[in-house]
């Protein structure tokens, strides 16, 4: 390494060589395996993680916290229709839902300050308040880690397989949004990303299998003759760069040779009338995927909904339809298929017997607004807005906090994303206040808030 800290010629040759043996021969950028000596806590009442989020900003009013007794100006225009949990009602976009009502457990005030898409997402993403609520806020080492990445710090599962998954969009508006990988935590617990369509009928990871004229025992000997040349650019060695491929390589080849990874990510195997139960969409599909990682061992998944917001087949973004709340995205496209997904994930969980040791998480960054804009339909609210949860160590059947009549405040048990953040870790046996260090060495607990203890079962 030269005096202002960048590689020198005969160094980048050799992180070149890295790339090849570990990036070019395997076509797929993974992150190592973390060797933290910290493990979940015998307490744990998770497993596993799902967590379902839907990029956009869902409406309370149209999903979970509907007010059907509210002025003309706030209510939505479709019926209350009861659900397995007495004296709550949901919208009738949402029958199947309703029938896993029991199951469900309902926070309905959630709230904080950030209006803008990217600076809420990375507070959702986190359960870390971003510096400011600018539409600019862009993805930095400066800002927090996504969940998932804390959880394969402190919690990772057994070596051969991934802690944290994320698929199948990246989140963006305009700028790729914060709180997708491991920020200042290090590459090291970045997601494994999938960037496929699950719905696809070639979907698949061709990066998980050899090439017809490579055998094991060639990519063995690769990698010893990568082990050489470390050996032989001691500067090098130095570099966290380095370290960082080393760790990369080492991930790819353990992956390489898991049949439990490839097994996990073979959804062909799946019965057709259970892919059909979950939808032929890239969502439901993502859905099932997540499903089978849990069912594997993962710890961490995070399902996309849309990797763009607005539009149509797209995100949760529905205002600026010219004072349509109820625009045909919302009626033909996005509620139809969390009424198909949601209640058939819960199910599936609970038959194979994982709903107990999986928590699934389905939330967006924000909700709307509660009077509707006759130019702009609903616009961002977060100010109370809902989350669902369900098994994993949480009640069942369980609405958490009230808003007031017209759906804008909470008035009752007020939550944060912190006290969400917290709630998290702790059901999957991390204490909350366990310290991090962000890129300037200031330690910082991973969850600022408290855990919702009410809605622990």
């Amino acid at each position: 390494m030269n005096t202002n800290g960048h590689l020198g010629g005969r160094d980048l040759d050799r992180r070149t060589l890295l790339r090849v043996g570990a990036a070019g021969l395997l076509g797929w950028s993974l992150s190592g395996v973390s060797r933290a000596s910290e493990r979940a806590s015998p307490r744990a009442k998770a497993r596993s993680v799902i967590f379902l989020f839907q990029w956009g900003g869902p409406a309370q009013h149209e999903s979970f916290d509907a007010k059907p007794d509210a002025p003309e100006e706030v209510r939505n225009i479709f019926k209350p229709i009861p659900t397995r949990l007495p004296g709550v009602y949901l919208t009738e976009l949402l029958p199947r839902t309703a029938q896993v009502m029991d199951r469900l457990c309902i926070v309905r005030t959630l709230n904080h300050s950030m209006k803008n898409h990217n600076s809420a997402g990375y507070y959702a993403l986190t359960g870390h308040a971003p510096p400011t609520d600018d539409i600019r806020l862009r993805d930095s080492l400066d800002l927090f880690p996504a969940y998932g990445s804390v959880v394969d710090k402190f919690a990772p599962v057994e070596p051969g397989l991934p802690s944290f998954v994320s698929f199948p969009h990246v989140l963006r508006d305009g700028s790729i949004t914060p709180g997708q990988h491991a920020s200042f935590l290090g590459q090291v617990h970045n997601p494994l990303f999938i960037g496929q369509d699950p719905n696809s009928p070639n979907f698949g990871l061709p990066e998980l299998t050899l090439p017809a004229d490579i055998s094991l025992d060639r990519l063995h000997q690769r990698q010893e003759m990568m082990k050489l040349i470390d050996g032989q650019a001691r500067l090098l060695e130095r570099s966290a760069l380095a370290r960082g491929l080393d760790q990369a390589q080492e991930r790819a080849l353990t992956l390489l040779t898991s049949p439990k990874v490839r097994k996990a990510f073979e959804l062909s195997a799946e019965p057709t009338a259970i892919r059909e139960r979950y939808g032929r969409t890239t969502y439901g599909q993502a859905c099932l995927l997540a499903r089978r990682l849990v069912e594997a061992g993962v710890r961490f998944v995070n399902v996309y909904f849309s990797e763009f917001i607005g539009g149509d087949k797209q995100g949760w973004d529905t205002h600026g339809f010219g004072g349509q709340p109820m625009n045909p995205f919302l009626k033909n496209w996005l509620m139809p298929m969390t009424d198909q997904t949601l209640p058939t994930l819960i199910d599936d969980l609970h038959q194979r017997g994982l709903l107990s040791s999986t928590l699934v998480l389905w939330m967006g960054e924000f909700g709307r607004t509660p009077r509707i804009n006759k130019l702009a339909g609903r616009d961002h609210w977060p100010q109370c807005y809902p989350a669902v949860l369900a098994g994993g160590g949480v009640k069942a059947g369980y609405v958490h906090g009230a808003s007031d009549k017209i759906g804008a405040y909470p008035v009752r048990d007020p939550v944060t994303p912190d006290d969400l953040a917290a709630t998290v870790f702790e059901l999957l046996g991390i204490d909350p206040q366990t310290e991090i260090r962000d890129a300037l060495n200031r330690p910082f607990p991973i969850a600022k808030g408290q855990p919702i203890r009410d809605i622990m079962a």
